[in-house]
């Protein structure tokens, strides 16, 4: 039996070494895995935050349903130009505080402050409905997105660049289950604070107190969580860090131009990005028509400042904590699993999200959906793990940061295709909340079957 188990380990070190990959990198401990992981509670409260309640808020201030797709296509614009930005000075800012810890440092106090003035958008006296007030929420919303990726890339490459092959899936993993113990507490604070009595309801064009006060809570645990990251994480100097990717110091002062970057980039990096692009689309259709599908399949209105629409809105939070909660759950499982499985449980994921997608678009029992969202829960985690641990190790760490960087168009370029589609798509559905959903589901589907082009390894 033992001696089989050996032939079983061989023969999967082969297959791994055949892929490209490699253990150059020492092993890290355990405490310096959770270091570089830990600020992603914070980072994920924005981010889930903004996923379960932006469509809540925009809606609240007088939002028409037809043009939720504005609000959903600033912050991806941004993205697609700040993030392969981001990545490629990062990988030539060598300080004494590392080379992406920086960029932590400056983004996270910039994100604490937007998440303070965002929920009060209905509070400044600019009218149910007025330009000023949509004007004022989209320029905050695309500000809390682009300063929330800002402090989320540096996770990302720090993983990327200090964690060797045989620990990629634990470091990952620990990284999304840190984000969804923090998607766990955002998501469920506005249910809290409402059974603790604050009101979840609030003048026509003000967004109630329940929300503002999660906002408050977020930004602060996502400044308390970042210290924490930054004064505990050591990242590699200059030699340190080419002696353990294998590459000439000198290797690192050059930075190729991002174009060239593109044109030299691997396979896997436009096999994923095809996946990406389906995925995206049915993950942005749920964020934005999720609380107004339910709210009219269960609660049985559309009035955004009825008792109705609320209760769906926090509803949607409960269900964001338990899909957090199926994720953990999931990351726990999936960091046991073996590096040459990821296209098998890639796939699982999304398939497992499109079903998930199906269900709350058409249900109409909140308790159904609230089920139904373990699955969402087994896709998010994939989404937001595999195809940056496949593309990572497909790369050969001169260019980390940047390629990561541009990696990110693939996860914004989706959300403005399908924020664009939305405006000619909502109306050929009947202005159904429910129909764009079942069209995020088609799309997620579509990226289920297409992880099998994916070619991962250098």
């Amino acid at each position: 039996m033992e001696s089989t188990e050996k032939v079983k380990t061989t023969s999967a070190k082969k297959k791994e070494k055949s892929l490209g990959f490699d253990n150059a990198l020492p092993k890290l401990p355990m405490k310096t895995i959770l270091a570089m992981t830990f600020g992603c509670i914070g980072v994920n409260m924005a981010f889930t935050l903004q996923g379960s309640q932006m469509s809540r808020i925009t809606q609240t201030i007088g939002v028409n349903p037809n043009s939720l797709g504005w609000f959903f296509l600033l912050p991806p614009l941004l993205g697609m130009f700040v993030q392969p930005l981001l990545g490629k000075y990062s990988d030539s800012t060598w300080t004494r505080w590392g080379r992406r810890i920086p960029y932590l440092i400056v983004g996270a106090p910039i994100t604490v402050v937007v998440m303070v003035l965002l929920p009060f958008t209905g509070s400044f006296g600019f009218g149910y409905g007025s330009m000023t007030a949509l004007i004022y929420a989209a320029i905050a919303i695309a500000l809390m997105d682009l300063f929330s990726n800002v402090c989320l890339a540096p996770y990302k490459m720090l993983a990327g660049d200090m964690v060797n092959e045989d620990q990629k899936n634990l470091a990952w993993s620990w990284q999304q289950i840190f984000s969804y113990a923090g998607g766990i507490l955002a998501a469920l604070l506005p249910f809290i604070l409402t059974k603790m009595g604050i009101a979840n309801t609030a003048a026509k064009g003000q967004v109630p107190l329940t929300v503002i006060w999660a906002y408050l809570i977020g930004a602060a645990m996502l400044l308390i969580t970042s210290v924490v990251t930054i004064l505990n994480v050591k990242e590699y100097n200059p030699e340190t860090y080419a002696k353990y990717h294998k590459i000439k110091s000198d290797a690192q002062k050059v930075t190729p131009s991002l174009w060239k970057l593109l044109k030299k980039a691997p396979r896997a990096f436009w096999e994923l990005s095809v996946v990406q692009l389906f995925s995206w689309i049915g993950i942005m259709y749920t964020w934005t028509y999720a609380t107004g599908a339910m709210a009219n399949n269960i609660w049985h209105t559309t009035n955004p400042a009825s008792a109705g629409f609320q209760a769906a809105g926090n509803w949607y939070g409960v269900m964001t904590a338990f899909y957090s909660v199926a994720a953990l759950i999931w990351g726990l499982f999936y960091a046991k699993t073996k590096a040459n499985q990821r296209k098998l449980w890639y796939s699982v994921g999304l398939f497992a999200d499109a079903i998930s997608i199906i269900i709350v678009a058409t249900t109409h029992s909140q308790w159904i959906a609230l089920i139904a969202f373990a699955l969402y829960g087994i896709g998010n985690f994939t989404i937001n793990t595999l195809p940056f641990t496949m593309l990572t190790t497909s790369l050969d760490g001169k260019n980390n940061g940047s390629y990561l960087g541009l990696f990110n168009i693939a996860v914004c370029l989706p959300q403005i295709i399908g924020s664009l589609a939305s405006f000619v798509i909502f109306p050929m559905v009947g202005s159904s909340q429910s129909m764009m959903m079942i069209i995020g589901f088609v799309a997620m589907v579509i990226g289920g079957f297409s992880v099998a082009i994916v070619h991962e390894g250098k």
